[in-house]
């Protein structure tokens, strides 16, 4: 598997990825995605940024940003600091 492939709709980005960005295991990365404690967010570019996908990954006070095309094809990433998210189970919120 590459890095990130493409299926229907969605992308399925290796675990591996993460795991190296976020200093994790594959295994905790697979436990906290689950456990809502890494989440993500896919957007669609528009205009000169169509046919790419911006794919972010939030885990604590952490980023991983993934620029890949159509083919789920990786033409880029990026990792950064944020303001930790903290999620509500419950509500999802």
């Amino acid at each position: 598997m590459s890095n990130v492939e493409r299926n229907g709709e969605e992308f399925i980005v290796d675990a591996n990825l993460l795991a190296s960005a976020f200093d994790l295991t594959p295994d905790d990365v697979r436990t906290r995605i689950r456990n809502g404690h890494i989440t993500s967010l896919c957007e669609a570019g528009q205009d000169e940024d169509e046919g790419r996908w911006r794919i972010t990954f939030y885990a604590g006070a952490r980023a991983l940003r993934l620029i890949v095309d159509r083919d789920g094809t990786h033409l880029s990433q990026s990792t950064f600091p944020v303001r930790a998210r903290t999620r509500d189970i419950a509500t999802g919120r």
